[in-house]
Parts: structure tokens; C-alpha cells; sequence
């Protein structure tokens, strides 16, 4: 007998951020809008890790962002799932019904240097959450920064220094401790380990699958390094320009690409066997990229396609939909073409 599909920890439903453009002045009028996210719609399950890749302004924070909501979407629904098992639209919530959920959402930024506070030692940053959301106060709140030290693999001892006083990977594990400290469901890691050595990389990739395993975690891992995604996440979603153009299993994708661009991102992917290197072919982009607040007609991606057709391609947007089973594409001509993927060296592993 097989069990029921669980239902995603959350939904994210044609979810828009439009950022006004203003001329100059005290009463400059708006002249248009950054389309930074446009009609954005996925699920995240329980217990996965879902990657969210694409350049650099395509959207990928952004809708980290909105999802936390530190930024209030232009439009959509976030619909997250309750503890009785309802849902909940994080969208439609003011700041006060909203405080709950951003305990439950947590992220870890970019930047071990810059996001963390060097006038504050290691147990008021990481402590300051639960203060602040009045979780725990005294020697309360000391026990549990030295809890959370430990299981990120940091000495308690140490969490009266302060920040300069530590690596980057060391940084970053403060940075993580802070995120858990109050026992979130879903963790939002924006371009987590981009800022680190490649040893101190791998370091920090395998505590992050350790903590998702001890304390069920889920994550939303946004990074432009299809090789990180590659390791890590159980699923990929390929944004551009504020939309997805796919979406689909890790190995589906790696293997074979269901659209253009995502082609263009894996033709870039090192290759680790010495025998290999060499052997694939690079896409490389034109640098006509798009500008987000006049968006071309059509494909988004046209402009830097070498497979649009000046017709259908340039004319009509294509939706996301099923290519094969749940492998999701954007693209006019996925079933014609014969994209090239790379073999993922984790093809056989569990994630």
C-alpha cells in the first residue's frame, strides 16, 4: 500500500515583485517598474532541499525575500501549511499575524563578514532572536546559544568573543547557528557558501545535510553554482530574468536539459575526471541581457537564444509546463531539442 503524497510546506502561486523606477526629485513621478520577480509559481516539500539557480539579477534573492517577507510582494499568494495541517497566505498577513511564521522561516545570508554585527559577541547574535521575539531571557538564553553552538560545531566557550576573532567558515557557522536557534521548518540559504574557500565549502555543505537530517529540516538553496546545486539539492529550479523556465529532479535536469539556458548554465559545470575535461562543448551567452524593467516579447530568453525561431519565439511567451512527467520547461521547442547535460557524479547517491 502506498502512502498519500505529502502536502508541500509551502506553495508559491504567481508570486510578483515590481520595483518602481523614480526620476529624481521629492515628487519625481514613477516611470516604470524593475520586473524582478514575475508570476512565479512552485511548491517546496518537507524534508527537501530545493535549489533555485540562475545569474546574477535574475530574481533569485528577491524571492527569497518575499518569501520571508522582508520585502511585501507586488502580488501573489505564499501559501504556507499550518501546524493543524490548513494553510496559511504569508502574502496576505499583516506584520503582527506574520511574526509566528518568520520563526518558522529562517534565513542564512550570504556574506559571513558583513552580516554579522561586529560590535556584538557570538552570544548576543546568536542569542538576540530569542530575546527579541521574548523566547527565553537570563541564563535561559545562554544554554541554548551553547546548544546550537555545539550542533554547528563551534565551541560554547567561545561565544562571548566576538566576530573578528573567527574565519569565514567559522563566521558563517554563527551565521547558521542564528538561523536555527529558533527552530525553524524552512531555511532560506541565499548564496550560503559562494563567499568561502572550496574546503571550507565542503565543510560547510556536509553541516548543512547533517542538520537537515537531526533537526528535518527544509531548505531553499539559492546559488549560481550549478556544481553546489548539484551536491545538495533534490530538486532545481532554473530562474531567468524573474521567471522559471524549469523546474524538475536534480539528476532530470543535470542529465537532460529542458531548456536553452539551463543548457547554457550546465555547459559551464567542471568536469572533476581529468579524462573528461575538454570533451563538452561551452555555450556562451551573448551579453544582450534582457533589461528587467522593459522585458523583450515573447521568450524572455530569445535575445541570447541560439535556437529562437524569429516567429513563435520573438511573438508568444511560452507557459511552464510538462514536458515529461514532472520535468517542467519554458521553451517553445523542448521536445524537438537535443540538449546537451552533463552525468551527475551524485547521480546514485540518496539526497
Amino acid at each position: 500500500m502506498t502512502s498519500a503524497p505529502q502536502e508541500p510546506l509551502l506553495r508559491v502561486e504567481n508570486l510578483q515583485m515590481h520595483f518602481p523606477i523614480r526620476g529624481r526629485g521629492l515628487f519625481a513621478r514613477t516611470r516604470g517598474h524593475v520586473h524582478a520577480v514575475n508570476d512565479v509559481s512552485f511548491t517546496i516539500r518537507p524534508g527537501e532541499v530545493l535549489g533555485l539557480v540562475g545569474e546574477s539579477g535574475c530574481g533569485k534573492t528577491t524571492l527569497g525575500r518575499c518569501i520571508v517577507r522582508s520585502v511585501q510582494p507586488t502580488g501573489g499568494h505564499l501559501h504556507y501549511r499550518t501546524e493543524g495541517g490548513g494553510t496559511v497566505d504569508l502574502a496576505a498577513l499583516g506584520t503582527r499575524e506574520l511574526r509566528p511564521y518568520q520563526q518558522r522561516i529562517r534565513v542564512v545570508f550570504q556574506d559571513p563578514f558583513s552580516s554579522l554585527n561586529p560590535r556584538m559577541t557570538i552570544l548576543q547574535i546568536v542569542g538576540d532572536p530569542l530575546v527579541a521575539n521574548g523566547l527565553a531571557h537570563g541564563s535561559e538564553v545562554e544554554d541554548r546559544v551553547a546548544e546550537i553552538l555545539s550542533r554547528v560545531g563551534l565551541s560554547p566557550g567561545h561565544m562571548r568573543r566576538y566576530p573578528h576573532a573567527f574565519s569565514g567558515g567559522e563566521r558563517q557557522r554563527v551565521n547558521i547557528a542564528r538561523a536555527l536557534i529558533l527552530q525553524p521548518e524552512l531555511v532560506i540559504a541565499d548564496e550560503a557558501v559562494s563567499a568561502l574557500d572550496v574546503s571550507v565549502r565542503a565543510q560547510i555543505l556536509n553541516l548543512l545535510r547533517e542538520l537537515q537530517d537531526d533537526l528535518d529540516l527544509t531548505y531553499l538553496f539559492i546559488s549560481h553554482d550549478m556544481s553546489v546545486v548539484e551536491s545538495i539539492c533534490n530538486r532545481v529550479a532554473v530562474m531567468y530574468l524573474g521567471r522559471i523556465v524549469e523546474l524538475a529532479d536534480t539528476d532530470q535536469v543535470y542529465r537532460r536539459p529542458e531548456h536553452p539556458y539551463t543548457e547554457a548554465l550546465l555547459s559551464a559545470v567542471p568536469r572533476p575526471d581529468p579524462r573528461l575535461r575538454g570533451t563538452g562543448r561551452r555555450v556562451r551567452l551573448s551579453d544582450n541581457f534582457p533589461d528587467p524593467a522593459n522585458p523583450p516579447d515573447g521568450c524572455y530568453f530569445h535575445t541570447r537564444c541560439r535556437y529562437a525561431d524569429k516567429e513563435r519565439c520573438v511573438a508568444e511567451a511560452p507557459d511552464l509546463r510538462a514536458v515529461t512527467g514532472d520535468h517542467l520547461a519554458a521553451c517553445h521547442h523542448s521536445e524537438a531539442l537535443r540538449l546537451a547535460g552533463v552525468v551527475s557524479e551524485h547521480a546514485d547517491e540518496s539526497r
